[in-house]
């Protein structure tokens, strides 16, 4: 009698075949995918960190740098005020381009 586990010389190896197949898919829909978004997650928000910490280095050095530009035209305070305008200037020209792209035409 085969159906009979009692009986089936082979019934404990095809169990743990049976269970071992069904773990593995179960592990293999949900933990990796799990492990899969967390790695995305961490990474993505290093690096969100680090470019972040770089863009602002590079306005700092950026502004120091058209700092020291402006000092050969002009004396050194009004090379700071004329940096912060020229910069802020820039800047707000790339926002409001940027706030005009932000929504597709509707045509």
């Amino acid at each position: 009698m085969a159906g009979n586990p009692f009986t089936d010389p082979d019934w404990a190896r095809e169990l743990a075949g049976t269970v071992e197949r069904v773990v593995g898919t179960v592990r293999d829909k949900t933990t990796d995918n799990i492990v899969l978004v967390a790695r995305a997650l961490v990474f993505g928000l290093f690096a969100a960190i680090v470019g972040l910490f770089a863009l602002v280095l590079f306005l700092v050095a950026l502004t120091r740098g058209l700092q020291s530009l402006l000092e050969l035209a002009v004396e050194w305070p009004r090379a700071v005020y004329l940096s912060y305008l020229i910069l802020g200037g820039i800047l707000c020209v790339l926002g409001g381009l940027m706030m005009s792209k932000r929504r597709a035409s509707d045509a």
